[in-house]
């Protein structure tokens, strides 16, 4: 009689996917009410390994700041991209996402024979990819893309805050916090704000459509306002070719 092991079915594990070089890429910044949503695709490199790499969220800004520095000298290669503001309100958020991340995949130095995309949809890209839910949490490379898109997107909002100080970008990060909502009634919608969402589209509402614009800070004059057709970005807000 045969034995109980040997009517267990075994099966080894199957690997389709090429040898070759696997690009990790996640987004930080589609909830908030303000500022570009960043992408970054990371190549990570199996000889120069990295400790500590988790999903950005979980992370501390401290501990962010710090694997983000190893993982621009330890990977292959990174890339990170954006889609401004002007792209979501006229593609929707969803589809900006997924335009940041195909310009972060199309800016690595190296290709990658597939990549592994956080979440359940994938940008439009001329490699193999696979979607991965919670993936910057199981899969080491979406992780390092997350801190990178996370770091990145923290110290734009920061140059927000120099320039629009009464928001309190910094803080927020442009997320819907009571202190932001509060600012955007008090003070109305700025040029960084995404128009298509709905409590920056009823700020707009109160006062017509003008957008408010406000002088350096070192500057004594008092704060201007301008139609929306006139709003120009920061330099640093502008989307990859």
């Amino acid at each position: 009689m045969r034995s109980r092991k040997f009517l267990k079915a075994e099966q080894a594990p199957l690997v389709w996917d090429a040898p070759g070089l696997m690009a990790g890429v996640d987004e930080a910044g589609r909830g908030p009410l303000a500022g570009p949503v960043v992408a970054a695709a990371v190549i990570l490199d199996d000889l120069r390994p990295i400790r500590g790499l988790a999903d950005s969220k979980t992370l501390t800004a401290l501990q962010r700041e710090r694997l983000h520095d190893q993982i621009l000298a330890k990977a292959l290669c990174c890339s990170i991209a954006q889609a401004t503001v002007e792209e979501i309100d006229t593609h929707n958020i969803l589809q900006a996402t997924m335009l940041a991340m195909r310009r972060a995949v199309e800016g690595l130095r190296l290709k990658p024979v597939k990549v592994l995309v956080d979440g359940n949809r994938l940008p439009t890209l001329d490699v193999l990819a696979e979607a991965i839910v919670k993936g910057d949490a199981r899969v080491k490379a979406i992780s390092a893309a997350s801190i990178l898109a996370k770091v990145h997107r923290d110290r734009l909002c920061e140059q927000l805050h120099a320039e629009f100080p009464h928001y309190g970008f910094a803080g927020h990060k442009g997320y819907g916090t009571p202190e932001h909502l509060e600012a955007l009634q008090r003070h109305g919608a700025c040029v960084h704000h995404r128009r298509s969402f709905s409590p920056v589209a009823a700020a707009l509402a109160r006062t017509g459509g003008v957008l408010n614009v406000v002088l350096p800070a070192e500057s004594e004059q008092p704060a201007m306002m301008i139609g929306a057709v006139e709003a120009v970005r920061l330099d640093d807000l502008r989307a990859a070719p």
